[in-house]
């Protein structure tokens, strides 16, 4: 994992709604850390800072290194909680990770070699049923984005969860759930389109001429 995303951060000892909102007027965003068995810690991050961090697809599932205090913290972004109609963030949810425990997060899909696939070139329509899949792994096996090759595919082939390329250490808990939670993430269909379609629209552009 290239990237190494630092936050800063202070505690904060008011709580509730009203504290919180004192707290958005003043620039900062409410959050709290908790897990590993220790007790939840209170915090506030700058919300500049922190936009500038989401703009990173790599910062949703990544290790990250939150000060508190001057104190660091190995964590994981868990929950954000955006204002509905403002380009705001209203708090925010950080994991404390433990090297040894294994940890469930949702993880980006990166589709390569979409334009080169024969079904593409054939005129087919990519259908991106997903665009990340929850994992479970260690922090150190965390990646920050899982490759699938689509280059292969052609009109009316698609891929499912469990043919995807894992790497070492990360498994998908959908799969332990049965066959049916091996759902399709991505496919290739065939233009709906038809001849018919096309001499209408040749038809069509003549009136216009």
């Amino acid at each position: 994992m290239a990237e190494d995303f630092q936050l800063i951060a202070e505690s904060r000892t008011d709580t509730g709604k009203g504290a919180s909102r004192r707290l958005r007027r003043t620039g900062q965003v409410p959050g709290i850390i908790y897990g590993t068995g220790n007790a939840p810690h209170m915090i506030a991050v700058k919300h500049t800072e922190l936009l500038k961090h989401l703009e990173h697809e790599a910062f949703y599932s990544h290790i990250l290194t939150v000060h508190v205090d001057g104190k660091p913290e190995k964590v994981v972004l868990k929950d954000l909680q955006r204002h509905p109609a403002k380009p705001f963030v209203q708090h925010l949810d950080l994991l404390r990770i433990s090297a040894t425990e294994k940890l469930k997060m949702h993880v980006p899909l990166h589709f390569e070699n979409e334009d080169t696939a024969p079904g593409i070139k054939l005129g087919g329509i990519p259908l991106h049923h997903v665009t990340d899949v929850e994992v479970i792994c260690l922090p150190g096996d965390l990646p920050e984005f899982i490759a699938v090759n689509v280059g292969a595919l052609d009109v009316g082939d698609a891929i499912h969860l469990s043919q995807i390329t894992l790497p070492p250490g990360v498994e998908l808990p959908a799969l332990a759930l049965g066959p049916d939670h091996d759902l399709a993430i991505f496919a290739i269909v065939a233009n709906r389109k038809g001849k018919d379609d096309d001499a209408e629209d040749a038809a069509v552009e003549d009136v216009q001429e």
